[in-house]
Formats: structure tokens, sequence, C-alpha cells
């Protein structure tokens, strides 16, 4: 019986994604490309981290969805912080880097940006012309 849990996420290119994973200080295994479940089982992803507590967690593109899953055992979760906000954390970064990338691509640059009390971020950005 396998207890890994899929849930599905809006998180659609993986350079952002990587980037943001590094970001929020969660380093990426290169070699192994699977997450580790109850009593040993693995199933395959694209991205694999462990993290404290050996949670393992993985992020795997659906083609039908077009974007990527996380995969993990949520009974053997031991962080601190539930999937859920752990989900959203990871998007909000995944955000940020999307619209930093879209935005350098069209030539602007980021002038200012404020962390917010309410967790939201704050850009200003300017481009110049010649």
């Amino acid at each position: 019986m396998s207890h890994f849990s899929t849930i599905k996420t809006q998180l659609k290119e993986v350079k952002p994604l990587i980037k943001a994973l590094n970001q929020l200080g969660y380093s990426i295994n290169q070699e192994k490309k699977y997450v580790k479940g109850y009593k040993g089982q693995v199933t395959d992803v694209d991205i694999s981290m462990e993290l404290q507590g050996n949670t393992m967690v993985g992020f795997k593109f659906n083609k039908n969805s077009n974007s990527y899953e996380l995969v993990t055992d949520v009974d053997l979760w031991n962080l601190d912080l539930p999937v859920e906000r752990f989900i959203s954390k990871v998007t909000q970064m995944y955000a940020y880097h999307t619209i930093i990338s879209k935005t350098e691509e069209d030539g602007y640059q980021v002038v200012e940006q404020q962390n917010k009390n309410d967790g939201s971020i704050e850009l200003v950005l300017t481009k110049w012309e010649n």
C-alpha cells in the first residue's frame, strides 16, 4: 500500500522552481531522482530533496496538467512547517523568480524590494529607454 501523496501545484517551469527552493534554503539532490516513503518504498521524481528529520520531498512533472506536483509521504513529514505552508512559501518564491526573470527579459531592473509584515514582497521596477 502506497503512502505517497501527490499534491497539485501551479508550478510550470523548472528554473524558477529550483531558484525558489534554493532561496528558501533547500538543497536539491542531483543524484537521487526518487523519494523514499513508508517502509522504504520509493517513487521516481524529477527534483528531490531531503529535508530536516529525513523528510523526503520531490517534484514530478505531470504532462496532463503541464505542471510540477509535490510528492511526499505525508505520514513521514517531520518539518515544523505544515505541507500547505511549505507549498505556499515555495509558490511565493516561484512567482517572485518568474516575475524577476520575465521582467529582466523585457529590460526592467528591480530598484526597490520590500518584504512586508504580511509576508508579501513589494517590487519597484524601472526600465531605461535609450
